[in-house]
Order: structure tokens, then sequence, then C-alpha cells
């Protein structure tokens, strides 16, 4: 039922916050590890390490002598931040029906900050793509990526560059992206950025991400921005206590 990479606990936390998502457990009740693991073919370490994953997230929550169950609030978290999904389904996630535009899909000289971040030198280009996503036919995300032209080894269309990121990468790139460090950054929206947003007049700050992804040598590969309508899309986290 379940391949060798990712892990198999990975796995199976991702299938048990899948079912959790989509209410699948009677009265938000976890099966034990013994059903668990008997029911997906895996072992009870498997299950338990699944488990102790989507407690340390605040998904489930574990009574000792009652069992583990459902943490009721975590539906109420439409999308969290520390994953990375595409837009899309995070739209799709607030019950809107999702689209996106491929604005523009070219090659440029980045500015200086962007050159730095990925290692650049002062003649390298960058692929840059900008995309504007919309939610139930209004504006609700505005992203700019920019990838490296020297690390693209495959021809490419237009069209390849409307699914996320990280999908084009190891198809076009040979790169195996590992992780996003993003910077929250909230703003007060330029003119330009008003207009493709369509912002109501009274509305003027808008959150951003500002992230660098890096591949599995842990180098900078590609730079994002994304400029969101919070208004529109609440983005939410789950705090916990670890002591």
């Amino acid at each position: 039922m379940f391949k060798r990479s990712p892990s198999l606990a990975e796995q199976v936390k991702f299938h048990l916050k899948q079912r959790i998502l989509d209410t699948d457990f009677d009265k938000d009740r976890i099966p034990s590890e013994t059903v668990l693991a008997q029911e997906l073919n895996v072992s009870r370490n498997t299950v338990r390490d699944a488990l102790s994953r989507l407690e340390m997230e605040g998904i489930v929550i574990r009574k000792q002598g009652a069992g583990t169950f459902v943490n009721r609030n975590v539906r109420l978290v439409k999308t969290r931040l520390e994953e990375i999904i595409p837009y899309e389904e995070m739209i799709l996630a607030h019950g809107c029906k999702p689209a996106v535009d491929l604005l523009s899909v070219k090659k440029t000289q980045p500015d200086e900050q962007c050159a730095a971040q990925l290692n650049l030198n002062a003649t390298d280009e960058v692929l840059s793509i900008e995309k504007l996503f919309g939610a139930d036919d209004q504006p609700v995300i505005y992203s700019i990526t920019f990838i490296p032209t020297k690390i693209i080894a495959e021809p490419y269309t237009k069209e390849d560059a409307i699914p996320p990121v990280y999908q084009f990468l190891p198809q076009f790139c040979r790169q195996s992206f590992a992780y996003y460090l993003s910077d929250i950054v909230p703003l007060v929206a330029t003119p330009g950025l008003r207009q493709i947003l369509h912002l109501p007049p009274r509305k003027l700050a808008l959150l951003s991400f500002e992230e660098i992804g890096f591949n599995r040598d842990n180098e900078p590969i590609v730079k994002a921005i994304s400029y969101f309508r919070d208004d529109l899309l609440r983005l939410r986290l789950i705090r916990r206590d670890t002591g």
C-alpha cells in the first residue's frame, strides 16, 4: 500500500491526516495502534511514530487510559503555514473554486538582492514566472518566482510553468526540491498590487511570503514572493506548549 520514500511513518501520517480532515473517524476517536497497523499493513512502531508526529503538530490529542482523539479545532485551520501545498488546494480548502492565470514567463536579470540570495553572478539570468490565483473569480494571490536559468536542463513551454515550482524543478532542472526558508512580511500595497489584486478602496495592507527554496544539497535554487488577500484567505497556525 505504501512506498519506501518518503518514510513509511510520514506516509501513514499523511494518510491519517487526510482521514481526519475528511471526518472519517467515528466520534473523533482514532483506532488503536494495533488496528491501524493491521489495516495499513505496517508495523505498530510506524503507526506510533506517525501518531507522535500528528500529536506534535497538534492534530491529535492523546489521553492516557482513554486513547487518541482528533483535535476538533484543527478543522478550523484551513491552511497550515508549515506545509507546502499548491495554492489551488489552499483556495479549495476555503470552499472556493480555484483558478490560475499565468501572467508572464520570461528571462530577466535579477536585482542585486535576488542574485545574492541565489548565489548568482552579475551576468546570470533568472526565469521569472508571474501567476495570479483566483477564488470564485476573485483574485486572491499574486506570485512571482525566480529560477536561475543556468540550472534549467530541459526544454520547456510556457504552459509547463503553470504547475507549482517544486514540480517544475525536478522535471526541467533535474533538481530535488527540499524546503523553503520563508519570511512572513506585512506590507502596504503598492498601486500596482492594488490593481492586480483588485483591492477595495479601504484595503491597504497585504500579507506576503518571501521565500528561498533549497535543494537536497542545501543550495538555493528558487526565490518566490507571494502576495495574499488575507481578508479572503485566512492563514492560521497551531502553536503548542512543548514543555
